[in-house]
């Protein structure tokens, strides 16, 4: 009960600084001068554009579920959480190799980008190998994670063609050509699988499916065959 218990405040904990995070980025991006966006409402719209930003929602979301203790052992919710931990751990890995030292920032955004970029990252992955919850991912459910990234680059690369604007340099052909985007992103969806494959097989190793993570939501066939065997109908 007590492992719960700090497990459900690190969960919380974890949300808290996405929520910090977003809430200190979205008036820097309001209040940022120049660019493609011309109004504070479509820079703080085009966050959504960002791997970055739309990682950390899925955290938080996957992190404030678990810590309110209703997120269950659905495919849904198992998507979601290794969505979140591999899209987090690329956005880490790939800003510290690729984006850390193109930007000089100052204030609030030096906040938000070391909550978003840095402790998101570090807890989130902290989280989950300390907490799990264990006995959660399948091979079947890395396929369906892939949809994210997918999605993202499809969107990113048709919408900059459109509107002239791509979030990040390694995915802007007019800087890479497309042949340097698709080896770019053919790196990236490397390492994505790589650490989507490698959290599956932490998974399955250590899973505990006889001692069940107590600070989830109770699966309803579960509970009928708990009834069941305690002789109460």
């Amino acid at each position: 009960m007590q492992a719960s218990k700090i497990a459900r405040a690190w969960f919380g904990a974890t949300a808290l600084v996405v929520i910090a995070g977003l809430a200190a980025q979205i008036p820097v991006s309001a209040g940022t001068t120049g660019g493609t966006f011309h109004t504070p409402a479509g820079r703080v719209a085009n966050l959504l554009a960002f791997f970055t930003i739309d990682s950390n929602i899925l955290v938080g979301a996957g992190s404030l579920l678990l810590a309110l203790g209703v997120a269950g052992r659905s495919t849904l919710f198992g998507v979601l959480r290794l969505t979140g931990l591999v899209g987090i751990t690329v956005t880490g890995v790939v800003f510290q190799v690729a984006l850390a030292d193109l930007y000089e920032l100052h204030g609030w955004a030096v906040f938000a980008d070391t909550m978003l970029h840095k402790v998101s990252p570090l807890m989130c992955v902290a989280g989950w190998l300390l907490f799990g919850p264990r006995g959660q991912l399948s091979w079947r459910i890395l396929w369906w994670s892939l949809l994210y990234p997918l999605a993202w680059l499809a969107v990113t690369l048709v919408r900059g063609a459109i509107i002239g604007f791509y979030p990040y340099p390694f995915v802007d052909p007019g800087i890479n050509g497309y042949g340097g985007v698709a080896f770019n992103c053919v790196l990236i969806g490397v390492l994505f699988i790589g650490l989507a494959a490698a959290a599956v097989g932490f998974d399955r190793t250590f899973s505990r499916r006889d001692e069940p993570d107590d600070y989830l939501a109770p699966d309803p066939a579960e509970s009928v065959e708990r009834i069941r065997d305690a002789g109460t109908y």
